[in-house]
């Protein structure tokens, strides 16, 4: 017995009410666990290892593919941890720590999906000058930015919650730490916490939405410029893979949010799916996306498997 109770581990959840099923509800989860970490492994893994692939677009979609194994990294543990073993205690520092990734790894993601829009900007804007504009300097700085955005914007929130005294309900509705139940757990005053996430994600997700809608249209308008109706179709081919990629993610974002604002009256059961959506498809569908539409990539795969083949 905890003598304290603001000290007291917290208590992750699984499918309340089918905790008697968590084992077969395990299955599932514990394949698209596996097909995600299949899935960017490969992809990050023949970027690496084709050079035919080291321009800037790939880079681009391994810095996307890193991104996705990190935030599935962060939450599916604690998941299956629940699933399998019914492990729910989970520690204060461990519980921010993991909310920290989760949050910043969403806003990397958004920031990684608009510098494929700006990649996609150039490539057909600026054909003749794509090398010379996306150089490996730009690349790093890039990359280093949209890194950097999502890890220290998120930090003063994440900061605030080692402050408070947690003396109400510990259980939390998840099998993971998200920082909007987190911090309604606190006996304190929460405001800055409320108010800072709306801003941040108006400042950075939206922005990004908006931004890389933006690009589209300029895109388009070039492309309605080509001549040849075939040079039109190769050249919007390009951008398939990363509007599928977009519509994913932010389609999934938009539904979780509107889940947690207006699903008052929807049954609890519907939120942690949506969770779950929101964390587990974009991963699992990006791979697949990019290795259907993408001949490199497909190219990449079967010499893989060739290799494999033949090794054996």
């Amino acid at each position: 017995m905890w003598t304290n109770i603001s000290s007291a581990p917290f208590l992750l959840t699984g499918f309340p009410g089918l905790e008697v099923f968590h084992q077969w509800i395990s299955i599932p989860f514990f394949v698209v666990y596996f097909s995600v970490l299949l899935g960017n492994g490969t992809l990050l893994y023949l970027i690496k290892d084709d050079h035919s692939l080291h321009e800037p677009m790939y880079y681009f979609l391994a810095m996307l593919a890193s991104a996705d194994l990190m935030v599935t990294l962060t939450t599916m543990p604690t998941v299956m941890g629940v699933l399998w073993m019914n492990y729910r205690k989970i520690n204060h520092t461990s519980c921010f720590l993991q909310a920290y990734f989760i949050h910043s790894l969403s806003i990397i993601e958004s920031g990684i999906l608009l510098a494929m829009a700006y990649d996609r900007f150039i490539a057909i804007r600026n054909p003749l000058r794509y090398t010379s504009i996306l150089t490996s300097t730009w690349l790093v700085k890039i990359g280093v930015g949209v890194f950097m955005r999502g890890f220290v914007s998120i930090m003063p929130v994440i900061i605030r919650l080692f402050s408070f005294s947690y003396c109400r309900s510990h259980i939390l509705s998840h099998a993971f730490c998200l920082h909007q139940e987190v911090m309604k757990l606190a006996c304190a005053d929460i405001t800055f916490n409320r108010i800072y996430p709306v801003v941040l994600v108006s400042l950075t997700v939206f922005l990004d939405v908006l931004i890389i809608l933006f690009s589209y249209i300029l895109i388009l308008k070039t492309v309605m410029g080509i001549a040849s109706g075939e040079e039109r179709a190769k050249a919007l081919n390009t951008c398939i893979s990363h509007i599928g990629c977009v519509l994913i993610f932010y389609v999934t974002v938009i539904g979780l949010s509107f889940i947690h604002r207006f699903g008052r009256n929807v049954p609890h059961v519907v939120h942690i799916i949506m969770s779950y959506v929101y964390f587990l498809f974009p991963p699992l569908m990006n791979p697949i996306i990019y290795s259907i539409k993408t001949k490199q990539i497909q190219n990449g795969i079967i010499r893989l498997l060739s290799k494999h083949r033949f090794s054996s």
